[in-house]
């Protein structure tokens, strides 16, 4: 419920939260917000600061008409609650040039908005790694278009350090912590980062090794964690403490 994860966000000593678009559309619905989010928000000394995920890189993309519909919800949060970052996702089809009109065409419906945008790449879409997000990003050349860095899908995928550090600091917008077994514990992708994640310092991914390249390229991005776990929701408020303390003891 998003009185509790304000609460405990703002218990474990974060400054922000993420929420996805179709949660912000049902507090919509139930008449939660904006005002009952804001006043909730407000409490607890919490900010609403990304919004996750616009798929299929934006409605001018194959994202079309879905995509379309949660921009519309993506930039009524933005409005409401002066949020930073908006992530995006793909796929982003067999044409590049269409894929970096698409990215650029939402990066500049969401300038109006006061959004910087963090194209994700994650393996189970056909952007799979760092190099194919930077095609896309470099050559649409937007200045708030960039790339978000999620340690799972770095791990999991290219594990490709170099290619991190090789990246322009300004072209890294979003930086996503966890932790998690150097061997899946699922075979399916999408359940595995669903559900058993883990907070960072607990697992067996190289963080300070991360950490290390995303700081060389010297971002001023802010690190935020995505722990998405069964388990670990199942004692919230201790999991919600433990990633806390993972986060600062890596960054």
């Amino acid at each position: 419920p998003i009185a509790d994860r304000v609460r405990l966000a703002g218990d474990a000593g974060f400054d922000g939260i993420g929420l996805f678009v179709d949660h912000y559309a049902r507090l919509e619905r139930d008449s939660s917000a904006p005002a009952g989010l804001r006043d909730l928000l407000d409490a607890h000394g919490v900010a609403l600061r990304e919004i996750e995920v616009i798929p299929g890189l934006g409605a001018s993309g194959p994202g079309g008409a879905a995509a379309a519909e949660r921009e519309a919800v993506a930039f009524r949060m933005a409005d409401a609650f002066g949020c930073r970052y908006l992530q995006v996702i793909g796929p982003a089809g067999d044409d590049h040039a269409a894929a970096v009109t698409a990215f650029g065409d939402l990066c500049d419906r969401a300038a109006d908005h006061g959004l910087v945008v963090g194209l994700e790449f994650l393996p189970f879409t056909d952007i799979t790694n760092v190099h194919d997000a930077r095609r896309i990003v470099e050559a649409a050349d937007r200045p708030n278009g960039g790339i978000a860095v999620d340690v799972w899908h770095h791990e999991r995928g290219a594990n490709d350090l170099a290619a991190i550090a090789q990246l322009p600091g300004e072209m890294i917008t979003g930086i996503q912590l966890s932790d998690g077994p150097r061997r899946p514990d699922s075979a399916d992708y999408y359940i595995d980062c669903l559900t058993n994640r883990l907070p960072p310092g607990d697992g067996e991914f190289d963080l300070v090794a991360f950490m290390a390249a995303v700081r060389s390229t010297g971002t001023i991005a802010p690190v935020s964690v995505e722990v998405c776990s069964a388990s670990g929701w199942a004692n919230p408020e201790q999991h919600v403490r433990r990633i806390a303390a993972g986060a600062k003891g890596i960054t």
